[in-house]
């Protein structure tokens, strides 16, 4: 997808009025639109390494020409691939805390439709008492499973701008103010028991 193309996106989701289903889909788009850039440098770097590799037979008479290569590898496209991580993962934290009450505004079956829920995943969901945006894109990964059909990988463009942004926070943030993801309520965690509360008379 063209630089152009992304900025007409970005246009159409700031225009005033502008729904929050807009707002899902062009957020999908250009999250999947910097997900393919970051495949394409991916892609390169690993052509580079595997000239380096083919190198190493010859070690140790190839070892220097190995390591600028790797070095090479390391430094492709990096202000890029640093921009292009930094947005996701802007996205991604964005997702994860519904700034845009998302959720809320659309209800849970569009926003389900407008990430390709599958129809069996989804009611199983909503048993399950999945309410929360980044638990539906990222803590269930239910985003485009009706074109995964079961499969385990899950490369869809908000799961993965969510996964940057959950590295980022991890590496950021001081380790004694990390929270537990698997404590009792938490996205990995079990879930807590509903609360009973007395109506008053």
């Amino acid at each position: 997808m063209s630089t152009s193309l992304v900025i007409a996106l970005v246009d159409i989701a700031r225009k005033p009025g502008a729904s929050m289903s807009t707002s899902l889909i062009t957020t999908r788009r250009i999250c999947g639109a910097f997900g393919a850039r970051l495949d394409s440098i991916r892609d390169e770097r690993r052509a580079i390494r595997r000239k380096a590799g083919k190198l190493r037979q010859y070690l140790p008479f190839t070892a220097s020409t190995i390591a600028e290569l790797e070095q090479r590898a390391a430094d492709h496209r990096r202000a890029e691939w640093d921009d292009l991580r930094k947005v996701l993962g802007a996205f991604g934290r964005s997702l994860m805390l519904d700034t845009e009450g998302l959720m809320d505004g659309l209800g849970f079956d569009r926003v389900c439709d407008l990430l390709a829920v599958n129809t069996v995943e989804r009611e199983a969901a909503r048993k399950d008492g999945v309410d929360g945006l980044a638990e539906l894109v990222f803590a269930q990964s239910l985003e485009d499973s009706a074109a995964r059909r079961g499969q385990e990988w899950n490369d869809a463009p908000l799961f993965n701008a969510c996964q940057i942004a959950f590295t980022q926070f991890i590496r950021e943030c001081p380790e004694h103010l990390l929270p537990d993801p698997f404590a009792p309520g938490a996205p990995f965690g079990p879930r807590l028991p509903p609360t009973l509360s007395i109506v008053g008379k």
